[in-house]
């Protein structure tokens, strides 16, 4: 048998993989994990904690934790309407209006 030659890029590939697939079946996430899930870097992780910006949980005051389905929230808070949502509401008060 002949064993295929892995290259970095192919290990570090399914890594990233793997990865996702842990991330996307866990609800509480550590730090790191946190920080993977939203693409933001540990320290500004931490300084959105330290000013209370961001649901976070601190079971016995030290490790940080968060719950993944807070994350999502928080990160789809203040929406912005695409320009296409903006000419439907248009669209929409302009023919309520004409009534």
């Amino acid at each position: 048998m002949t064993n295929p030659v892995l290259t970095l890029q192919t290990v570090l590939d399914r890594i990233d993989i793997l990865t996702s697939a842990v991330l996307s079946n866990k609800q509480i996430l550590s730090l790191s994990e946190a920080s993977a899930f939203t693409g933001l870097a540990t320290s500004y992780l931490y300084k959105l904690t330290s000013t209370q910006e961001i649901p976070h949980y601190k079971p016995r005051g030290k490790m940080l934790y968060f719950d993944r389905s807070e994350l999502e929230s928080w990160l789809k808070q203040n929406r912005v309407n695409s320009n296409a949502d903006i000419e439907r509401k248009a669209a929409a008060h302009v023919a309520g209006a004409g009534v």
